[in-house]
């Protein structure tokens, strides 16, 4: 793919808020690798009809069958998903191996794709940017917390005790402190957003990750919940499930580019990768439900509650975001994957944090897998929305 067609052409650059990012920042990310072109105003137009692929668009139903899988594993054979749930890396550590190694291999592809070198762009019109760190880092997780609250302790109190309400908290926080990173460029390509725009989004979450993740969980669960985070697990969890991966990421991306060229790193390399982030994320999810066998079936009305705040805490993000973007007048090739971006989340963290702070049969762990189960169908009602609004934002014919 030719990387020039996903950046803004030379005519582009009247437009505010527009990263121009000339030094490669393009890392492969339009899906099914369909090139643009741009017209009248600038905004950028698929030159083929804009679709998902296969695992993408049925993302809601591979979930559904994995569920069935484990529940069906945890269940039929409960003696060796109990060996695989008590495989940790050291006494104490609550870090459960399975679960570490099928994360590195759906995170490390993800990350060798950022090209942490488009920061240097940062500078450059950073409205857009600024608005959707604020909603990522500062409404997002406390929104969440105050909805998880309202919703766990009185609005359902009344079907669940409070033990439950609290792992559901607890989960529901851990899920909106981790901002999406492989996905978001998904939804940023169905809306002809900006690639450089999202590309720098992503590589500042993730590094900002590093920091503010472990203590804005720690001080929203303790707060939120009677629940108590151990720092030292947080910590470990930052460091198995971000740190490592990030750190893989980028030296491997380094070193494949250096000895083998950009080209092949983007047009074979990272192809051939995708199906094993794909296979690892199915084989999580099947060992998570597993897990949760015992609370899916005996409190499967509890996943039809947990849903709701999520819902409420997407829909609200995303629509404060796409709102201030308006109001600021940035233009709708950064408003709308900066809506996207602020409104999705990076749940294969998630997950893998709730495991190991509560385990994995835990209530917590069920609430970022419900994350999971409607990520995608609520993502899509919110890219629709903003492709049939693009007339709302000035510049665009």
């Amino acid at each position: 793919m030719n990387r020039d067609n996903l950046l803004p052409s030379p005519q582009q650059d009247h437009r505010p808020e527009e990263f121009m990012d000339n030094s490669r920042s393009s890392s492969g990310f339009s899906a099914g690798g369909l090139t643009t072109r741009t017209h009248g105003g600038g905004t950028a137009c698929p030159t083929d009809a804009k679709r998902l692929n296969l695992f993408e668009r049925y993302l809601t139903v591979w979930v559904g069958l994995c569920m069935i899988a484990g529940v069906l594993l945890g269940k039929a054979l409960p003696d060796i998903t109990n060996i695989f749930r008590e495989w940790e890396f050291a006494k104490g550590s609550q870090i459960n191996v399975p679960i570490a190694v099928l994360i590195w291999l759906m995170i490390i592809p993800m990350m060798m794709k950022v090209d942490f070198a488009s920061i240097k762009n940062v500078g450059r019109r950073p409205k857009g940017l600024l608005i959707t760190l604020f909603i990522n880092w500062v409404v997002k997780p406390f929104s969440m917390a105050l909805w998880a609250w309202l919703f766990f302790r009185y609005v359902f109190g009344y079907w669940m005790s409070p033990d439950d309400a609290n792992q559901y908290i607890a989960g529901t926080i851990i899920l909106a402190a981790a901002p999406c990173t492989a996905m978001v460029f998904v939804w940023s390509y169905l809306t002809d957003g900006d690639p450089a725009y999202t590309l720098v989004q992503v590589s500042l979450n993730d590094l900002i990750m590093l920091v503010l993740f472990a203590p804005i969980v720690r001080f929203l669960v303790s707060g939120a919940s009677s629940l108590q985070v151990p720092f030292q697990v947080l910590f470990y969890s930052v460091l198995v499930f971000i740190v490592i991966p990030l750190t893989t990421g980028v030296i491997l991306r380094r070193v494949f580019i250096t000895y083998r060229g950009r080209d092949w790193f983007e047009k074979v390399l990272l192809p051939r990768l995708a199906p094993v982030s794909m296979v690892a994320l199915l084989v999580t999810l099947i060992l998570i439900f597993a897990f949760q066998a015992d609370n899916i079936t005996n409190k499967f009305w509890h996943v039809v509650l947990i849903a709701i705040p999520i819902l409420v805490q997407v829909y609200f993000n995303s629509s404060l975001t796409y709102a201030l973007m308006w109001f600021f007048r940035v233009p709708h090739n950064v408003a709308a994957p900066g809506a996207l971006i602020g409104a999705s989340n990076f749940f294969e963290l998630a997950v893998a944090t709730a495991i190991a702070l509560f385990g994995p049969g835990s209530g917590a762990a069920l609430a970022t897998v419900v994350g999971v189960l409607i990520e995608v169908p609520v993502m899509l009602s919110v890219c629709s929305f903003c492709n049939r609004t693009r007339h709302w934002f000035a510049g665009y014919r």
